[in-house]
């Protein structure tokens, strides 16, 4: 790392050793790590041992970035923890946007997703032949607004795979726009701190989501994951088919 720069990491789901190398390299060199202490795992900040570490929760985005700068402008190695990958819901554009006007560089090294960690811990494959080829990722209007034209129920009527962040407290209201498109039987899972040892998992279904999301108590830090796809059924892959001829494999 050089002077006058700042590191969007993402920190991954949460099982350290669901880290990049990258990133735990950056954390083991950081002189300040800022992280989002309501999101991102303390298990991580065990990588910087030597690091100042300043827990962003309650702070605004004015004082993260006066942090930032301050510490950049000294020479200190700052790294900013995001959870996940920053570039879902990482809320990194106001950031950078402010570190340009400072004059600071800045770089984004991507994380693993909550996503992916939950389609993993599922066991699932979230784009299955002649079921599903498409992912949409979204979430639910809360006191983010989300535009008309990305309503969950509009997005519901492709049928395919959808991902649902940061709705799990919407469970109600995810349910009755789920239903407009997906059938009332439709496999739903919803992952809740996927990847840490408090993960929880509950398979349901979208006419049930919202009662057994009530039921197991998940409010929070959950991904809803919705689509014929979590039923592993479905066609195979042509890729590796005997039959079936590539530019490395000729049938």
């Amino acid at each position: 790392m050089t002077a006058a720069k700042v590191y969007f990491l993402g920190a991954g789901p949460g099982d350290p050793e669901l880290m990049t190398i990258r990133g735990m390299r950056l954390l083991e060199q950081a002189d300040t790590v800022i992280y989002a202490g309501s999101l991102v795992s303390p298990d991580l900040l065990e990588f910087a041992p030597n690091a100042e570490l300043v827990d962003s929760a309650p702070l605004c985005l004015d004082d993260i970035v006066n942090i930032m700068v301050a510490r950049a402008r000294e020479g200190r190695r700052v790294v900013r923890l995001h959870s996940g990958d920053p570039s879902l819901y990482g809320a990194i554009k106001e950031q950078i946007a402010r570190l340009k006007r400072e004059g600071i560089g800045f770089e984004v090294v991507p994380g693993v997703s909550s996503l992916s960690a939950a389609a993993a811990t599922l066991a699932s494959e979230l784009t299955v032949p002649g079921i599903s080829q498409t992912v949409i990722i979204t979430r639910a209007t809360g006191r983010t607004p989300v535009p008309e034209r990305e309503d969950i129920s509009l997005l519901a009527a492709h049928g395919a795979t959808m991902a649902v962040f940061l709705s799990a407290g919407l469970a109600p209201e995810v349910q009755r726009q789920l239903l407009k498109g997906y059938g009332s039987d439709t496999p739903v899972a919803v992952v809740q701190n996927a990847s840490r040892r408090q993960q929880k998992i509950l398979r349901t279904t979208v006419a049930k989501l919202a009662g057994d999301v009530e039921a197991a108590g998940i409010d929070r830090t959950a991904i809803i994951l919705v689509g014929e796809a979590l039923a592993q059924q479905g066609g195979e892959s042509l890729l590796y088919r005997e039959g079936f001829s590539h530019g490395y494999r000729q049938s």
